[in-house]
């Protein structure tokens, strides 16, 4: 259950603990400890959950640059070769009148 904590040492455990706090305070110290074991659960979920979050919208903003590199490939692919007199008619991405060929 606790490992390699056996009976014999929860009891010793148990024995210190009610000579130190006292038959009073043992059962709201226990309270107090299960409270913030449970806490620390709830906070270390929370964590567990945030970050997984995080990896999965990386990986969705992965794809979206993936896709839109594929966009740019493809429509470099498109534009007309180097030689062709078809690219006179390609304007600029500054507004200027496109570059003639020599």
């Amino acid at each position: 259950m606790f490992g390699s904590i056996g009976m014999p040492e929860l009891i010793l455990i148990f024995v210190v603990a009610l000579l130190v706090f006292g038959p009073k305070k043992l059962p709201e110290i226990g309270k107090s400890l299960g409270r913030g074991l449970a806490e620390f659960k709830r906070a270390s979920e929370d964590l567990k959950k945030t970050i997984e979050d995080e990896i999965e919208q990386g990986k969705k903003e992965a794809a979206s640059v993936k896709e839109q590199l594929s966009e740019v490939k493809n429509t470099i692919a498109a534009l007309p070769t180097a030689g062709s007199s078809a690219e006179a008619s390609v304007p600029r991405a500054d507004g200027a009148p496109p570059i003639r060929p020599a």
